[in-house]
């Protein structure tokens, strides 16, 4: 294997160069004079991530594909603590990207599964007041481009940057209740009609009433006039509302020549 390096980062201090090697290994150099000091030995995997610690300069984050997280002891050429990012009944998972917090007293990474895992001191109390499962509605929706080749929204035709506060939904798409959606900046003061309650009642094809998450409620996409559900018809409710705000402000706007090119919107 030829080696390549992946990645590089300075110490806090910058007196020492860590890089990442693709042989798994990472290597101390000293910045002045270009010795190489210590091999770093534990990931099996290629590394790319590489965080130095905010204020500690003998202190560095290591984290790669191979789920393994390291904080090194770069002066030392030790290891100071290991984590594996070990998921239950689907093996490990990779390791995307990890960031100290400005008192270095946590940090917390992201992985290839969609987590959001949160190392640190002290006791995990205040994490458990929000859901396991948090996503935007809008982290999967599709994406088309028109005839400027500008991305839009594909449900409300709008660029994604003017759309409303997007709505938190769990991993199959169903709307968490009303206290989570105002953790949503730009959602902090709406009415509760905005918020989108959790659970509504529809008939089933025998006639039954049932209680059903509303983010499952669907209809027969093929009749006209019909949402696809409960929750897109909100969405495109909000999306019509925050058009015509845009519309009176821009009708009551001084009239002028206007420099520079805007994103296209569509009605």
């Amino acid at each position: 294997m030829k080696p390549k390096v992946t990645m590089i980062a300075w110490n806090q201090d910058d007196n020492y160069v860590v890089t990442a090697v693709n042989n798994h290994l990472l290597k101390v150099w000293n910045s002045s004079t270009g010795q190489l000091l210590h091999d770093l030995v534990g990931h099996a995997d290629e590394v790319f991530v590489l965080e130095t610690h905010p204020f500690d300069c003998r202190i560095m984050l290591s984290a790669g594909h191979d789920g393994n997280i390291f904080i090194w002891d770069i002066t030392k050429g030790t290891k100071t603590k290991h984590y594996f990012n070990m998921i239950e009944g689907q093996g490990h998972g990779a390791v995307f990207d990890c960031k100290f917090s400005p008192d270095g007293q946590h940090f917390a990474c992201t992985d290839s599964h969609g987590h959001l895992l949160i190392f640190g001191f002290g006791c995990s109390r205040p994490y458990e007041k929000i859901p396991d499962q948090m996503f935007f509605h809008t982290d999967y929706r599709p994406l088309i481009r028109d005839s400027n080749n500008y991305v839009l929204d594909e449900q409300t035709q709008q660029a994604p940057h003017l759309m409303p506060p997007p709505f938190l939904v769990d991993v199959d798409g169903n709307p968490h209740p009303t206290k989570y959606q105002r953790l949503v900046p730009g959602r902090e003061n709406c009415a509760d009609e905005h918020l989108i309650p959790q659970l509504g009642y529809v008939a089933t094809s025998d006639g039954e009433v049932v209680e059903q998450v509303i983010g499952q409620q669907t209809v027969d996409q093929d009749e006209p006039g019909l949402e696809p559900s409960i929750l897109d018809g909100m969405i495109r409710q909000l999306q019509l509302e925050q058009d015509q705000r845009t519309a009176a402000d821009q009708e009551s706007a001084p009239s002028g020549p206007q420099n520079g090119e805007g994103t296209p919107r569509r009605g």
